[in-house]
């Protein structure tokens, strides 16, 4: 298991993961599936404002986690949103754990103030993961979202990583 930065490279790898999630799971709430072309202009616009990391086995991605721009107000600048993937192949095999908590890490050093990560209701897996880094449900929405038929709520999971004297590094 390495973990790294993202590269432009990647971007079939994570098209392929996150299509995958797309297509068979309510993990993502988007529907049209994504081409490497648009993963990559993706990769470029994150991975420029924000930690971008890749875990790499046997010379393939196997997951990927990126910190975004929460909400776009300047009031918001040390607060972003988390997102991590895991190839199906590769679940439960502690990638997820070792790429959050290099993320994690990451946004500590760069004088972020607080993660922020939104997950759809029932996805015990990353429930589970978010709560053992330390994160705590702070929000329920109920049917916000609507997908393979049917309306789904999603909760949202805060870590605060505490002052840092340090100034923010994170572009707007």
């Amino acid at each position: 298991m390495f973990l790294r930065e993202v590269r432009l490279s990647d971007a079939r790898e994570i098209a392929g993961i996150y299509n995958r999630c797309i297509l068979h799971t309510t993990i993502t709430f988007e529907k049209e599936l994504v081409s490497v072309e648009s993963m990559e202009n993706r990769i470029r616009e994150l991975s420029l404002r924000a930690p971008y990391f890749v875990c790499e086995i046997d010379g393939h991605v196997a997951g990927y986690c990126y910190a975004h721009v929460w909400k776009g107000k300047e009031a918001y600048s040390r607060t972003l949103e988390t997102t991590v993937y895991v190839g199906e192949d590769y679940r439960r095999s502690g990638v997820g754990r070792a790429l959050m908590e290099r993320l994690v890490s990451a946004c500590r050093e760069a004088g972020v103030h607080v993660l922020v990560a939104c997950i759809t209701e029932g996805n015990e897996a990353s429930i589970h993961l978010h709560e053992s880094l330390g994160f705590r449900k702070v929000s329920h929405f109920h049917e916000v979202g609507y997908k393979f038929g049917r309306w789904l709520d999603i909760e949202d999971y805060e870590l605060l990583l505490g002052q840092v004297a340090i100034p923010v590094k994170i572009q707007p």
